[in-house]
């Protein structure tokens, strides 16, 4: 099996874009919430599950605990117990924590009133009612990022549309308005997950398979701030940038000071060479708390800053 393939085609769709000749547009919308009146919504215990597919990871700082978003709605994990929601089980992909909630797009689930697919909404309230920020019913993202504070909000155009450029769009309005990133000196041949800095919606970095990329300009100048090997997952946690590369056949996992260039190695459970990390999450309240998953489905946190690692999902359950 080849782990390239695999990695940045099949899990992260990853797209070759061509960087020119694509214009800039522009969208307004009205901040709408939408919801499902049909079923009650409720947060109940989960005591058995099957996650099918993890789409993101992360700790909103309106409530206490890890969010993990699958195909089937959400999964909250915690004081060591699991629970789900009754209603609204969308399938989140491109799921983002921040202060206020969460922002994500995606497919709804059936049944319900939502239109597909979701393009950009956000939750307040763990999911009970939604925001439409931007492309309701007419685009979906798997590639976003969004500062924790929510002034920085990103996607990856996969094609060109009226309202979305091919490529890095931006909004530092809460989507109101977007602009494409002109990712100069951006000189990878593949495109992959993004991060926004949690204070700063101007910075941002891209994982690829030859390094990461970093911008304090809104993707609009790129440097690269590694040396040019795989990274599968990276987010920020202050001002560093916690990632996952893959050296020497190994899955690593690592902090990097993307202004000196300065990383350090946190250990990690081992972890197959074909069982890689996707997703990684800091909790801003307290950056001791951290988690990934894996490419099988595996989740991991440390509440102590990665000196001990608890195994709460094996294979999604």
């Amino acid at each position: 099996m080849n782990f390239k393939i695999k990695m940045f085609f099949t899990f992260l769709i990853s797209v070759l874009l061509i960087m020119s000749g694509c214009s800039n547009k522009n969208e307004k919308q009205k901040e709408t919430s939408v919801s499902n009146n049909k079923t009650a919504f409720k947060i109940v215990d989960a005591s058995s599950f099957k996650l099918k597919n993890i789409r993101g990871i992360g700790y909103p700082g309106n409530d206490n605990g890890l969010y993990v978003a699958g195909n089937d709605g959400l999964k909250l994990y915690k004081e060591n117990r699991w629970y789900k929601t009754t209603t609204n089980q969308h399938d989140y992909i491109g799921f983002q924590a921040v202060e206020s909630g969460f922002i994500a797009s995606g497919h709804p689930q059936k049944g319900t009133s939502f239109k597909d697919p979701l393009g950009l909404i956000k939750s307040g309230d763990k999911g009970k009612t939604f925001q439409k920020l931007a492309f309701y019913d007419q685009a979906n993202f798997h590639f976003t990022a969004a500062s924790y504070s929510g002034k920085g909000l990103y996607v990856i155009g996969e094609k060109q549309s009226e309202n979305i450029s091919l490529g890095v769009n931006y909004s530092l309005d809460n989507g109101k308005t977007w602009k494409r990133s002109a990712f100069k000196n951006f000189d990878s041949d593949s495109m992959g997950m993004m991060a926004v800095h949690p204070t700063n919606g101007n910075i941002m970095a891209m994982s690829t398979r030859s390094g990461i990329y970093y911008s304090t300009d809104n993707g609009n100048t790129m440097k690269r701030v590694t040396e040019p090997f795989m990274v599968t997952a990276l987010t920020f946690n202050g001002n560093s940038i916690l990632f996952s590369s893959v050296e020497n056949e190994k899955i690593l996992l690592k902090t990097l000071s993307p202004l000196t260039g300065k990383q350090s190695n946190i250990i990690i459970p081992f972890l197959d060479y074909d069982n890689p990390i996707t997703y990684l999450a800091v909790n801003p309240k307290n950056t001791n708390q951290m988690s990934f998953t894996t490419y099988k489905n595996d989740l991991y946190e440390t509440t102590d800053g990665g000196k001990t690692w608890n195994n709460i999902l094996t294979e999604g359950k």
